[in-house]
């Protein structure tokens, strides 16, 4: 009991926290995609810069938003996974490995959300709860 309330409460300060560090890389990502002028953002998947920057900020904005609050966590770590990737080994595959190691680290973390889930103390806790 005290092994899954301790899983719980890691669980929740992991979300917490890399939520929050995740979000410090997307509301930025705001502003570039409303400013003026023309976005400039990669395009790895050849569907312009301006889709691709809004999708990298849905991911670190709305799906870290989600992964705080523990809803629909292990959907919300998907696209925060393929953000990551894709910031490792497209927007910085020529750069050397420490450019790689944040989004690497922030995969890991989201592709063990994604195995645990958010734990007892989120939303997703809640719902299942109450069901």
């Amino acid at each position: 009991m005290i092994n899954k309330v301790r899983t719980d409460i890691g669980l929740l300060l992991v979300r917490i926290l890399v939520g929050g560090m995740m979000l410090t890389h997307g509301i930025p990502k705001i502003n570039r995609l409303f400013g003026e002028g023309p976005v400039k953002f990669a395009d790895p998947f050849g569907f312009g810069p301006e889709i691709s920057l809004g999708l990298a900020t849905f991911a670190e904005v709305i799906c870290a938003g989600l992964v705080i609050l523990g809803f629909k966590t292990r959907l919300a770590t998907i696209p925060l996974m393929i953000t990551m990737l894709t910031a490792a080994f497209y927007a910085h595959w020529n750069d050397p490995f420490p450019k790689k190691e944040l989004p690497l680290l922030f995969f890991t973390v989201f592709i063990c959300l994604l195995m645990f889930g958010g734990g007892k103390f989120s939303l997703d806790g809640l719902i299942k709860k109450s069901n």
